[in-house]
């Protein structure tokens, strides 16, 4: 598979590159976020699998090159970064980042992000004919064409954030588990996901301005609380 790495740095790209060629990636290395967008162009070559994208860059702010990579295309994108707080990773993800990986971090740790966000989600292998639509309220989920709206106006998400919010929509007032959530929505079993899963919760409820539509059951999960209709 192909993979872009985004990193003006040459020695920590060179390291990298080795490590994801070890696991059978085909690296592209890019140094710029102009460098990135060119890559992108449609070619004869296969599409990248997914972009891994530093935010540091000397020519543009990365958070403003994942905006235009997905205006583009929408290959997963895995930001790589130092910025550590949840501002940051919130404002990544609604960008339309699939994940937020924090500089130092765990190759092995890295490798498993990647493989989880280039599996299709598990929710699209499940759906059948009939379930076409959820209804919660005010809240419309189209399965099909991957559309949120909240009282008849259109709710931008990513693809990590429908997958979790239809998975919920389909059992309101069950709880899911954390783990449940993590292997069926990111296909991994990897414990360091859960922190992902809760900027996607808190990103989620920000941005249907229903902060009270998913429940966090301390020590357990999470839950849909179907609002009225």
């Amino acid at each position: 598979m192909r993979l872009l790495l985004v990193e003006d740095d040459d020695h920590v790209a060179a390291a990298l590159s080795a490590v994801l060629a070890r696991h059978g990636f085909a690296v592209t290395h890019a140094r710029s976020g102009e460098e990135a967008l060119q890559a992108l162009l449609p070619c004869e070559a296969a599409p990248f699998g997914v972009v891994l994208l530093d935010l540091g860059l000397p020519d543009q702010d990365g958070y403003e090159v994942c905006g235009k990579i997905r205006k583009r295309t929408s290959t997963p994108v895995i930001m790589v970064t130092a910025r550590a707080d949840v501002r940051s990773r919130i404002h990544g993800l609604n960008l339309g980042a699939d994940d937020y990986v924090v500089k130092p971090y765990d190759t092995g740790e890295l490798i498993a992000r990647i493989h989880a966000v280039i599996r299709r989600p598990s929710a699209d292998a499940a759906q059948t004919p009939a379930e076409t639509e959820l209804r919660l309220g005010g809240v419309r989920i189209e399965l099909p064409t991957r559309q949120v709206s909240v009282d008849g106006t259109a709710v931008q998400l990513t693809r990590k954030e429908f997958d979790l919010l239809a998975l919920l929509a389909q059992r309101p007032g069950v709880v899911f588990r954390r783990e449940q959530i993590i292997s069926e929505v990111w296909r991994t079993s990897w414990e360091g996901t859960g922190r992902t899963l809760e900027v996607h919760v808190a990103s989620l409820r920000a941005k249907l301005h229903m902060p009270a539509l998913i429940e966090t059951v301390r020590g357990v999960g999470y839950r849909l609380v179907a609002p009225a209709s």
